[in-house]
């Protein structure tokens, strides 16, 4: 029977899932989007730039919106979280120390017996990679939004604000939740470091320095060549992977969270459905920026695919 955090994680997928089918439904249907409920829910699933009506949305929806900008405040919340289960395994695994007894309960109640005694030393050592991959995403994540990134007056759904903290939160706790409660049962972890490790923190390396390109590029459209911010308007963005899809730091989000995936070893079910997740979650904000692109600019390139080259 699958642990009940891997069947979390595949509800989550499926429910973004049944989103990105119910939109592609709407916009086959563009007539019917006049219903308070249709307003609702595409207000509820953009943010930033996709978001539609603007000045013309009703009072209501208008307040529970919040400013774009606050992505910085998942990235904080990440750093501070995860780098806290990082010092606790860490310390957990190599100093003898114990994890928090508030941890341990959570813990208990998510991991699988199989988890709880007989993980290996190499699968310990891939979540304690994991955690510390995650955490390093985090700062990258964080030190984009605050040096790189350019934001506009764009907003998102107070909806979306929450589940971004959550999510966070639920993330570095799933990678705890792939060792033992008892981490150490008296003896010290023994590092090993297998070719799955490997690979998987060079295809992160990878995906995360284009990921970082891919943003450079976006700020660049509305800056100088000596840095200084000229406009806030959208621009139709060239170079790097934006030759072949509309949302490439999107597709190098997918990836990274599959370099994870590998660095656990390929086994791991319930972080693969935390990959799944990822998918259908960017796929879908692919989507609406792809759509945004092509009714924007009549000379939006044809041959772009919206999130994951050659496919869609």
């Amino acid at each position: 029977m699958p642990a009940l955090l891997a069947a979390a994680w595949a509800l989550l997928s499926a429910a973004f899932l049944a989103l990105l089918l119910l939109h592609r439904a709407q916009a086959r249907r563009p007539g019917v989007r006049t219903d308070v409920a249709s307003a609702f829910f595409q207000d509820l699933i953009r943010y930033g730039k996709t978001k539609r009506g603007g000045g013309q949305q009703a009072s209501w929806l208008r307040r529970l919106q919040v400013p774009k900008r606050w992505f910085t405040h998942f990235y904080v919340v990440s750093i501070l979280w995860n780098g806290f289960l990082l010092l606790r395994l860490f310390q957990a695994e190599f100093l003898g120390a114990s994890l928090p007894p508030w941890v341990q309960i959570f813990h208990g109640a998510f991991s699988t017996d199989l988890q709880k005694e007989n993980t290996a030393d190499s699968e310990r050592f891939s979540a304690l990679l994991v955690l510390l991959l995650l955490w390093l995403h985090s700062f990258q994540r964080l030190a984009e939004c605050l040096y790189t990134s350019v934001f506009s007056n764009g907003v998102i759904h107070i909806v979306q604000y929450c589940f971004g903290i959550g999510y966070y939160i639920a993330v570095g706790s799933t990678v705890l939740c792939q060792v033992p409660t008892n981490v150490r049962n008296g003896e010290e972890l023994s590092v090993q470091i297998l070719w799955y490790h490997i690979v998987g923190i060079v295809m992160y390396i990878w995906a995360s320095l284009h990921q970082h390109r891919c943003l450079v590029i976006l700020a660049n459209l509305r800056k100088s060549k000596s840095g200084k911010v000229l406009s806030l308007n959208h621009s139709i963005p060239f170079g790097d992977w934006f030759e072949r899809v509309s949302c490439p730091h999107y597709f190098a989000e997918l990836l990274i969270y599959i370099s994870m995936a590998i660095t656990f070893g390929f086994h791991n079910v319930t972080w693969w459905f935390v990959v799944m997740y990822v998918f259908f979650n960017q796929a879908l904000a692919a989507v609406l920026c792809h759509e945004f692109y092509q009714e924007k600019f009549t000379s939006y390139p044809k041959h772009r695919k919206a999130f994951v080259p050659f496919i869609f």
